[in-house]
């Protein structure tokens, strides 16, 4: 990976790329002048950044174009605010936060020793939480909230089935409905997963592959009220023995290929579909998602799924790993 120069002035250092395409072939860490916020903008001194499946996919060009000029990855991080523009009368300099969506229609990601992003995309952080935990919120904390419907007094007393429960939007979503009162079950690919699932409180973990799964899940819950699906097509009959009146599917992210939907069947149950994409959610439901997530947090309620550490210089290797299925949580330290 090559090292940059950039012109006169104060630097920071980066990991960037220019164009899309394989992680080893367009990223690059560089040194990079440091950016002043303007009105409504935060400087942030990055600890630690969090690495999801939306960046990498990015970077390789699957779900975005080209960079206009370059583009530092990572939407989620920790660190500590650095500089504060005009506009901005609920942030302050040392104020410590998490990010969420910072390399959204910005430049300046978390992938570097600093970030320049909208005050909005910061949330203070508890000094009870590590910066690993902060660095893992954003977008899946956001998403599970939000694919459990944003507000956690409607869960108390319900039923919430999460698919994929090992996952960064799974871990979160068990954590956040048990926060909220619900019972949940959830389903994994392992014993490994098993484990990691029951560790964030799931109620019952059921292996989807063995034989049986469907009937364990309708004989905990034989109706649910919310599920939290990654994978519709995979478990799409899963979701349908235990879907009925009022029931709804969130689903958070897409496969290789569309599932078929058998709308009679959706239609005699009663249930419901819906489909979300962090980036698209309106203002006041995302302020819902992070209300909720921000509540769990002070509570002690979120933990951190195992961290696997890279350092700046290896950011090509940390996003290989999020892209080849690591278990657990993916951080980059720019400091580190």
């Amino acid at each position: 990976m090559e090292r940059g120069v950039a012109g006169k002035g104060r630097h920071m250092r980066a990991a960037l790329y220019r164009r899309t395409g394989a992680a080893r072939d367009v990223l690059s860490v560089e040194d990079v002048d440091i950016p002043e916020p303007g009105p409504g903008q935060v400087r942030v001194r990055i600890a630690c950044s969090g690495v999801n499946p939306t960046d990498w996919k990015a970077r390789s060009g699957m779900t975005a174009g080209e960079p206009d000029g370059f583009q530092i990855p990572h939407h989620d991080g920790t660190g500590v605010i650095e500089a504060v523009g005009k506009g901005v009368p609920d942030r302050r300099p040392g104020e410590r936060v998490w990010l969420y969506l910072a390399a959204f229609q910005n430049p300046y990601g978390t992938a570097a020793e600093l970030a320049l992003v909208p005050a909005e995309r910061t949330v203070p952080l508890p000094g009870t939480a590590s910066d690993e935990l902060g660095a893992s919120l954003g977008v899946p904390a956001l998403t599970a909230a939000h694919a459990l419907g944003g507000d956690p007094a409607a869960l108390r007393g319900a039923t919430v089935l999460v698919a994929g429960g090992a996952g960064a939007v799974g871990h979160f979503a068990i954590e956040l409905a048990k926060h909220a009162g619900a019972q949940v079950v959830t389903t994994v690919s392992s014993p490994e997963k098993a484990d990691l699932a029951r560790q964030a409180g799931a109620d019952l973990v059921v292996n989807y592959r063995e034989a049986g799964a469907i009937e364990a899940v309708g004989a905990f819950a034989p109706r649910v009220d919310r599920i939290v699906e990654r994978a519709l097509g995979a478990t799409l009959e899963m979701a349908l023995a235990v879907a009925g009146p009022g029931t709804v599917i969130a689903v958070y992210a897409n496969e290789a290929e569309d599932p078929v939907i058998p709308t009679r069947r959706f239609m005699a149950a009663n249930a419901a579909i819906h489909y979300l994409l962090l980036y698209g959610v309106p203002e006041a439901e995302l302020a819902a998602a992070r209300r909720w997530t921000s509540e769990a947090l002070e509570a002690g309620s979120l933990s951190s799924l195992p961290v696997h550490t890279f350092g700046l210089d290896e950011v090509a290797a940390a996003q290989e790993a999020v892209e080849g299925g690591a278990v657990g949580k993916v951080v980059v330290r720019p400091a580190g």
